[in-house]
């Protein structure tokens, strides 16, 4: 019985080193070294009708999911006292660019709490990086 499980094992690992083979030139290279906590801004391109134009989404990334081509971020914001949070993946080509404004100093990768606090409580304090 265990031999079943070995082959299907091998098996898996094949299949998995075939998807990675196949995704590997669809992943970006220009994208920045961020995490949880970071407040980033994106360029995300939105089609509306027949125009399409950049639309900037500047919050702090609550979450980062995944890896390899499924990889995804979090990020939220707060709209006219509204929280509002999008979720991009981070391979993807309506993304143009993502700038790093600021690093943040958390303890934790997903910041779900931040979405209970408001005002100075939802502040993150930044990270002090040596030049």
């Amino acid at each position: 019985m265990s031999e079943i499980y070995k082959s299907v094992g091998r098996e898996k690992l094949f299949m998995n080193k075939l998807i990675q083979d196949i995704t590997k030139e669809q992943l970006r290279s220009d994208i920045p070294d961020f995490r949880s906590g970071d407040t980033i801004r994106v360029h995300a391109k939105v089609v509306e009708g027949s125009r399409e134009r950049i639309q900037l989404f500047e919050g702090v990334v609550i979450k980062r999911h995944g890896s390899g081509i499924s990889a995804t971020y979090t990020v939220r914001k707060m709209s006219n006292g509204v929280g509002v949070e999008r979720t991009f993946p981070l391979n993807t080509p309506r993304v143009e660019q993502i700038e790093v404004i600021r690093h943040g100093r958390v303890r934790r990768s997903k910041l779900y709490y931040l979405r209970a606090r408001t005002g100075k409580a939802a502040r993150i304090k930044e990270r002090r990086r040596d030049i």
